[in-house]
This record gives C-alpha cells, sequence and structure tokens, in this order.
C-alpha cells in the first residue's frame, strides 16, 4: 500500500476544472491537472483494504461496479506516491490500452467501489490514472514497440472505436498483421467524433494512434464495408475479421410533429460539430448549428451533457435538457449500498456552463415529450410536454404515468433527441450472415467473441450494447485474445 495512514492524513482534492464562463469561449479541453507532489499526496490515500473491490469489475444491480478491465489500481497508487512514475505506467498498461482516453471520459466505477467511500470521500483513481499516462508521455515514455516477429495471419478490424483499436493493438502485439477499416474521414470512432474535444482533445486521440501506426497497424479511412468494398471480400482477403462497429442506430422519438425540420439524433449534431473545428477551427459551421436558437435536448445522459455544452459555445440562446427520468436523491439510498455504482445527483460539466450562463440548472426530470410543433415552413418552433409520476404497475414493474393539469409548451427553433442506441447497423451484419440476438446486438456464441461465421469475431457496443469507453477496451481485449486462439491454436494474451 501507499501510506498506511495516508487515508486520515490526507482529504481527497481534484483538480479544479478550468472556470465555466471561460471554458466556454473555446473549445480546448476543460480539465486541468495537480502538481507531481499533490498528485503523490492523492496516491497515498489508497488505504490497504484487504479486498480492493476498485478493481473487481463485476455487475451490480446492472451497472458496473470496479473497474471492467481489472486496473491494478493499489499497486499503481503505490508506485506513484514511491515516486516511481515508470514503474507505474508499466503496470498501468498491463490492463489498459488506453489510459489517456479513460482517464478523460470514464466515469470511474472504480471510485463508486472504493472501500474508502464507504464513510470518506474516495480515492481519486481516475485523476491518479490520468497522471500517469500524461506524465508519461511528457518524459518521452510512450515510444513505439512494434513486434520482434510477424505470424503471417491477416486480421482485419471493422470500426475504429476504443473497441477496435483495443482489439488491434492486442493482436498487433503478438505479430499478427492489422488492418483497422473505418468509413468515416478520421481514425477513432466515438473516440474522435462521439466524445467532444473539451472532453477529449483530439489531439490526444490522434497522438495514439499514431503511435500504433508505428508499430505496424494499417488504418484505412473513408471504407465503409459492404460499399466500399464487398464484405465478402474480408473473408476472403484476411485470416479472421473483428467487427467492432458499434451500436451507432439511435433511438428516436415517437412524437407528433417529428417530421418537422430542425430536429435532429444528438450524434450527428456532435460529429458535424467536432468535424467542423478539426476541418476548418470552427470556420465552417455548417448545419446544424445551435447559434441564436432557443435548445431542446431529450435525454439526461452524457450525451445529452455533451449537447448542452456544444449548444452553448455555439452560442444557443436557451437551453433545456429533458429527462424522463425522477431527479436522482442527493446521497446513497438503502436500496443502493456500497459498492454498487452511487446513483446519486451530480452535476456535470454542461449543466454548471449552463447555470453560469443561464442561472438555472437546464435539466428538467420526470417530463414527457407530447407533441413537435412547426411554424409555417415545416420547422420546429415548440414542444409541448406533460410531467409524469413513476408508479409500480400489477406487475411491479415501474412505469410513467401522465400528470393530468402539468401540460406545457416550450420554445425550440433546434431539437436534438439524446435517447440512446437501439443496436448495430444491420447492412455488414446482413451480408456476412452474421446472425443477431433478440435485442438486434450481435451474437455470439459459448461465451465468446466467435460469431455464427467461421472466422468472424464481434466485440464493443455492438455486442453487448450502449455502454462505456472502458467496457469498449475490455471487451476488444478479450475479442484479440479468441481471435487470436483461433488463429493460433493457442494465446498468451491476458
Amino acid at each position: 500500500m501507499a501510506k498506511p495512514t495516508g487515508f486520515m492524513e490526507y482529504t481527497r482534492e481534484v483538480a479544479k476544472e478550468r472556470s465555466p464562463r471561460e471554458r466556454v469561449l473555446d473549445w480546448n479541453e476543460l480539465h486541468n491537472s495537480l502538481n507531481e507532489e499533490k498528485q503523490r499526496i492523492q496516491a497515498a490515500r489508497c488505504m490497504d483494504c484487504g479486498t480492493p473491490f476498485c478493481h473487481s469489475g463485476v455487475m451490480i444491480s446492472g451497472a458496473a461496479s470496479g473497474c471492467p478491465i481489472n486496473n491494478l489500481i493499489p499497486e499503481w497508487n503505490e508506485l506513484i506516491y514511491k515516486g516511481l512514475w515508470e514503474k507505474a505506467l508499466q503496470r498501468l498498461l498491463k490492463t489498459n490500452n488506453f489510459p489517456e482516453f479513460t482517464g478523460r471520459v470514464c466515469p470511474a466505477p472504480c471510485e463508486g467501489s472504493c472501500t474508502l467511500g464507504i464513510n470518506e470521500p474516495m480515492v481519486t483513481i481516475k485523476a491518479n490514472e490520468c497522471s500517469i499516462i500524461d506524465y508519461a508521455y511528457v518524459q518521452g515514455w510512450m515510444k513505439p514497440h512494434p513486434p520482434t516477429t510477424r505470424t503471417g495471419k491477416k486480421v482485419a478490424v471493422v470500426g475504429s472505436g476504443p473497441s477496435g483499436l483495443a482489439c488491434a493493438d492486442q493482436l498487433n502485439q503478438v505479430g499478427h498483421w492489422v488492418t483497422v477499416l473505418e468509413r468515416s474521414d478520421r481514425i477513432g470512432g466515438l473516440l474522435m467524433y462521439g466524445i467532444p474535444n473539451m472532453k477529449l482533445d483530439k489531439k490526444n486521440v490522434q497522438r495514439r494512434i499514431d503511435l500504433m501506426a508505428e508499430e505496424g497497424i494499417l488504418f484505412r479511412t473513408n471504407i465503409e464495408v459492404g460499399k466500399s468494398i464487398p464484405a465478402e471480400e474480408l473473408l476472403t482477403d484476411f485470416d479472421a475479421v473483428v467487427l467492432c462497429i458499434g451500436a451507432t442506430k439511435p433511438r428516436d422519438l415517437m412524437a407528433s410533429g417529428r417530421e418537422n425540420s430542425g430536429v435532429y439524433f444528438a450524434v450527428d449534431f456532435l460529429r458535424a460539430n467536432t468535424k467542423s473545428l478539426l476541418d476548418s477551427s470552427m470556420k465552417v459551421i455548417g448545419i446544424p448549428s445551435a447559434k441564436g436558437k432557443d435548445v431542446i435536448i431529450i435525454g439526461g445522459g452524457d450525451t445529452g451533457t455533451d449537447c448542452v455544452a456544444t449548444a452553448i459555445r455555439q452560442g444557443c440562446t436557451s437551453v433545456v435538457q429533458f429527462e424522463i427520468l425522477p431527479k436522482p436523491p442527493l446521497s446513497r439510498e438503502p436500496n443502493n449500498p456500497w459498492p454498487e455504482w452511487p446513483k446519486v445527483f451530480k452535476t456535470d460539466y454542461g449543466q454548471e456552463e449552463a447555470q453560469a450562463l443561464f442561472g438555472s440548472d437546464p435539466r428538467e426530470f420526470s417530463i414527457m415529450t407530447k407533441k413537435i410543433i412547426g411554424d409555417e415552413t415545416g420547422h420546429v418552433k415548440s414542444l409541448k410536454t406533460i410531467q409524469v409520476e413513476w408508479r409500480k404497475d400489477d406487475l411491479g414493474k415501474f412505469v410513467p404515468l401522465e400528470v393530468q393539469g402539468s401540460e406545457k409548451e416550450w420554445p425550440a427553433q433546434l431539437l436534438l433527441i439524446a435517447m440512446g442506441f437501439l443496436g448495430p447497423e444491420e447492412d455488414i451484419l446482413k451480408k456476412l450472415g452474421v446472425e443477431q440476438d433478440i435485442r438486434s446486438n450481435v451474437k455470439t456464441h459459448n461465451g465468446s467473441f466467435a460469431t455464427n461465421i467461421k472466422g468472424v469475431f464481434c466485440a464493443g457496443d455492438a455486442r453487448r450494447g450502449q455502454s462505456l469507453v472502458v467496457w469498449a477496451i475490455d471487451e476488444g481485449r478479450r475479442a484479440a485474445k479468441d481471435c487470436d486462439e483461433y488463429l493460433m491454436g493457442y494465446t498468451n494474451l491476458p
């Protein structure tokens, strides 16, 4: 352990983010970091808890408890405290291919199950992780390490999100020739276009991609399998294929007036914005833009929050975020005990910025959209809503019941739908003959990542449904292990 009495001597401290009024003026990362000595002190708070639930990575009550990739958290906390940063890096990279991503965007289920968090503020695990990898880049330790020998086997990884990149990285490390096929114009999937720059600077994404390319991975952009190249070609040109295509089919809003213009899916809005930033430094904004508009976002998750922050930076007149679920409690309730993920009310960066600029939290809870109202040109001008109460039905299941007399009309010239995703796009799956389960996700067999088609594997959101970046990395690593064993008859991958 780091310091036996550290958790009693030191209090939790995380670096303050840039002030909301300052950061909304640009698209730079909102994160700051503690200096080396302060980060060492935070690592010293890691206690000798006997059973470190922080790296358990199990599902409890439908949510992750502990780190899904089983990061060796107590070990690298101790090494940080002792000033052994390079050794800490070695321990971190044993389980996590991309700590510079998870250290910025992961919601940190590890902290939710930190033993110290039972009665004290938890250890700053996420910040500690990010500090290790950022320090490593500064020190020049992150250098390409291509494999010394090659197996001669060729693998196609379709999709370059976190699962695809993790899978490609693992397979390349054991000597396979890996080609990553991406239909977009840039590599990175949701890391590049799904997460705004202020949460994850694209320079950090590109830095890692460049490193992987130097290690021998071939990246091909603007390749949409089934259109740019025949899907069947994958089976003839490669010894194995891993589908990491994500769950990119958005859930739509079933409300009267949906046909009006000015209504967009959140993923399209975020992608267009980031592409404009990368292509022209926001000189060419394109469509859709929130500038000068009343914006409503339907969906209370992270993507909805990203839309709030993006709309503010684009210069919206107002922004409201609808959530059909009730407002979470301020502290853990008896039915949500440690080490479960704490289902408590939190204010994220987008809401902080809305409060600073407009004077109130943009979120409205327990609210349902009933109708989208268009103007004379067929463009959205307002929404009609109704409040709901959540009550148990005859089967004991909570259902939303409309509250009569709670109807309200909200002005909106831009409506963004951030209601999650229904599953993977099916074109490539049908052309390859890959089976899907009842939820439309790719069906894999016998606890493995193999599909019904010989030599074709699947990982990430396409297999498990929409989830966290850290789960995607875990999926990619485990699919690589199965793929390697298929190719070689054995595997040494973790």
